[in-house]
């Protein structure tokens, strides 16, 4: 999953980010509405959480660019105002989902992924191609039912391949989707972690190269 954290108070905004990414996300940060407005337009982000009340452009208005794009991105609105007439109006104006502060941090994350799973085409719960079985919400990759041990970046790029249904994806796009802004996009990052995760899976070989054009993983049946 690709997240925005749109937070002004710096801490908390750093702080949800490294949480996230502990979770195996791919995580930008934005301290600004307008900061936020800028990277919401140039990247695809699955999900945005998103603060409020923001200096400058707000959330809400920020929230309303983010719909009216027409970009498949969720939006989760933080607040530290929890009245449910105030949970009424942030989802009216098209919030995807609300948490008001002070939260549970593993209530962000379940709200994060079940918000990620919503995207367009939607996510299934438990992903399969062979023998190979991808569990998303618990972060568990079995091949023939022997658990098999990945890092955060094997297990986005395995869970982005498989969640493509057989379709090709480019070593651009697993580089935006599974790793954050600050990557090289001339790195052969991408390469070398699907050259270890393929031999974690091991043989028969799970992972094809479509010359020119990335990787895929053959969908189900």
């Amino acid at each position: 999953m690709r997240v925005l954290v749109v937070e002004d108070e710096q801490a908390l905004a750093d702080a949800v980010a490294r949480g996230l990414r502990r979770e195996g996300m791919a995580v930008d940060v934005a301290y600004d509405g307008e900061t936020g407005h800028e990277k919401s337009t140039v990247t695809r982000y699955d999900v945005v959480v998103l603060d409020r009340d923001l200096p400058g452009m707000g959330g809400d208005e920020l929230c309303a660019q983010i719909v009216t794009s027409g970009a498949t991105t969720r939006v989760l609105m933080l607040t530290a105002s929890g009245t449910l007439a105030d949970k009424i109006d942030g989802l009216s104006r098209g919030a995807d989902d609300y948490l008001a502060k002070p939260f549970d941090f593993p209530e962000l994350v379940a709200r994060c992924r079940a918000l990620g799973r919503r995207a367009t085409p939607a996510v299934p719960p438990m992903l399969v191609a062979g023998d190979v079985a991808l569990d998303p919400s618990r972060r568990t990759v079995r091949r023939d039912e022997r658990p098999v041990e990945l890092t955060r970046k094997e297990f986005g790029v395995l869970e982005v391949l498989m969640s493509a249904g057989g379709a090709v994806v480019s070593s651009e796009e697993l580089l935006e989707r599974v790793w954050d802004e600050n990557a090289d996009p001339f790195t052969t990052t991408v390469r070398v972690t699907v050259m270890t995760l393929r031999k974690k899976l091991g043989d028969p070989g799970v992972i094809e190269t479509v010359v020119g054009a990335g990787y895929r993983v053959p969908a189900a049946g």
